[in-house]
């Protein structure tokens, strides 16, 4: 189930996941809808980030940007705090093993983006584990249609990737648009 909040004030809405739904719940963020996709296979990497991760991370927004072409929506620039968000997420998602919208630290999608200083009028954010490449995680989001609705939301202006290799990867996007 993917993650996508409009203005703070706006009610939850539905997510497609019981970890989703239980993440949502527990967030004290309004508007919140998550995305997650997994693999089936597994592999225990021990890299913290994978080798390569800025051209894996570029690939990612690269094929986010082909497939909002295709769909009429503006290309997503690129974010520095958007960007550590994701990374960060993505980092604590492998350091826990565990795959969600709810961070560690009880952290949610708005609450990390108001941690690295993005002023957000609306976000939304997908996690993967175990693609193991950027044409294959995209290939699982886009199959989605909570996901696909993120990557194709013509309301986001910027984005935000990460992907940490040991015990996954794990991947996360963040998207947003700046208040």
């Amino acid at each position: 189930a993917p993650t996508s909040a409009s203005p703070k004030p706006s009610p939850p809405k539905a997510t497609t996941s019981a970890a989703a739904t239980r993440a949502a719940a527990a967030s004290r963020q309004s508007g919140a809808r998550a995305g997650s996709a997994r693999a089936a296979t597994g592999d225990d990497s021990t890299n913290t980030v994978a080798a390569g991760a800025n051209s894996q991370v570029q690939q990612v927004v690269d094929l986010v940007n082909a497939e909002r072409a295709k769909a009429g929506c503006g290309k997503l620039a690129t974010d520095d705090k958007l960007m550590l968000a994701a990374q960060q997420h993505s980092q604590d998602q492998a350091d826990h093993r565990t795959m969600s919208h709810t961070g560690s630290d009880g952290s949610n999608p708005g609450t990390r983006l108001d941690r690295v200083g993005y002023r957000w009028r609306t976000y939304g954010e997908n996690v993967a584990w175990n693609q193991q490449t950027p044409e294959a995680v995209m290939a699982a989001w886009m199959k989605s249609s909570g996901h696909r609705a993120n990557i194709l939301n013509c309301a986001f202006t910027e984005i935000g990737v990460g992907v940490a290799s040991s015990n996954g990867p794990y991947w996360t996007q963040v998207f947003a648009a700046p208040r």
